[in-house]
């Protein structure tokens, strides 16, 4: 570790912070002018935009033949953006969920998710299994336009509605948008990308430097450090939506990023390298399963009230620590980790279990004493 490395990190964080507030600047402004909601932005323009560094170091890895760096990176990401990413948006501001986003978007990350496990149960994801993956992002980037504009025609999605075009903007109420200030919002989203492409990859080499002098593996190095750095620009991106109020944003983006890693980021290399991508043992026994067992515990937190509380995104962080905390010492072999497996499966899991299920269940009563009383349940 030399202060080269210490530079690069700091240089790093400063461009994702400009990054990120020059991508939301332009992609909300593009939203209304183009008659499409913030969530729809967030889960494909932005996601694919803050993919960028992850589908570059995969890329790279795969070429490096470190397929370990290569997995770790995207499943270390997703549960990053899950866990991290959300938690400490919600600690921001409660995070309210569209009813389309529960209905549709998560069911497909959860979907993707089980997918992933299971065709790297044999140790490898072959091209026509990365075929399979990459066609399914496809399908739903189409899918997630065609029927955003068909709601925005809608009339029950008229003016005022968050998922109109109809919106107001700094051109005028009802004005059209000039060539010029689509072009603005555009230039901005390009700037913004190259910004957070440009300091996560400062970010990620300095702190793989810093790793590897330190002998850890590239599964593991994937998982922690990689896995966070090239999903900063998620994190810019999102705590800066929840401040500016562009809350659909923030969690279209955590949720079309995850599809988006799966389908795009490993499935594409595995369509093109030769052989597939070998995926490990550790990863397909412990790493993979906590990526699906994330996505699964957005379902419930999510439909019950339509919202990630600051509670929950506080249980959320604290997972996180926890599993970071978990690859860590088993990655050094430290004599802590008999007695902190222990705590985690005898004490810790089966709380938050119970704590799950206990306030999923509270907030279906109350949800049906609502639409008992006439009243709306969520968003749509």
């Amino acid at each position: 570790m030399d202060l080269l490395d210490v530079g690069r990190i700091v240089a790093g964080l400063v461009l994702l912070i400009l990054g990120g507030e020059l991508l939301v600047r332009g992609a909300s402004a593009l939203a209304r002018r183009v008659g499409i909601s913030s969530l729809v932005v967030g889960l494909t323009v932005v996601s694919a935009a803050t993919s960028a560094p992850e589908l570059a170091v995969t890329i790279g890895a795969v070429l490096r033949d470190e397929p370990g760096l290569a997995v770790g990176n995207v499943v270390g990401s997703n549960i990053v953006n899950v866990l991290l990413i959300l938690g400490l948006s919600a600690l921001v501001i409660p995070l309210i969920v569209r009813q389309r986003l529960v209905r549709f978007d998560l069911p497909l990350m959860v979907a993707l998710s089980v997918g992933l496990l299971l065709v790297s149960l044999d140790g490898r994801i072959s091209a026509v299994e990365g075929l399979i993956l990459f066609c399914a992002v496809v399908a739903h980037v189409v899918l997630t336009v065609v029927i955003s504009r068909r709601e925005a025609k809608s009339p029950v999605h008229g003016a005022g509605s968050s998922s109109g075009a109809s919106v107001p903007d700094a051109a005028g109420e009802g004005e059209e948008p000039s060539p010029a200030s689509t072009g603005r919002s555009l230039l901005l989203v390009a700037l913004g990308v190259v910004l957070l492409v440009g300091g996560a990859t400062l970010l990620v080499e300095g702190a793989v430097s810093i790793a590897t002098t330190l002998g850890v593996s590239s599964l593991v190095v994937g998982l922690t450090v990689v896995a966070v750095g090239t999903s900063l620009p998620e994190l810019a991106t999102s705590i800066i939506a929840v401040r500016r109020g562009e809350r659909d944003l923030a969690v279209g983006n955590v949720v079309g990023s995850n599809i988006f890693n799966i389908g795009v980021v490993l499935g594409l290399p595995a369509l093109v390298a030769s052989g597939g991508i070998p995926v490990s043992n550790a990863a397909v026994a412990f790493d993979i399963p906590v990526m699906l067992t994330a996505a699964l515990a957005l379902l419930p937190v999510t439909f019950t009230g339509f919202a990630v509380a600051r509670w929950e995104g506080a249980l959320f962080v604290a997972l996180y620590l926890a599993y970071t905390g978990y690859v860590v010492l088993a990655a050094t072999a430290h004599d802590a980790l008999e007695g902190f497996t222990a705590v985690m499966v005898w004490f810790v899991l089966p709380l938050v279990a119970v704590t799950l299920i206990a306030f999923t269940s509270y907030e279906l009563g109350l949800r049906k004493g609502r639409q008992g009383l006439g009243g709306t349940p969520g968003v749509s």
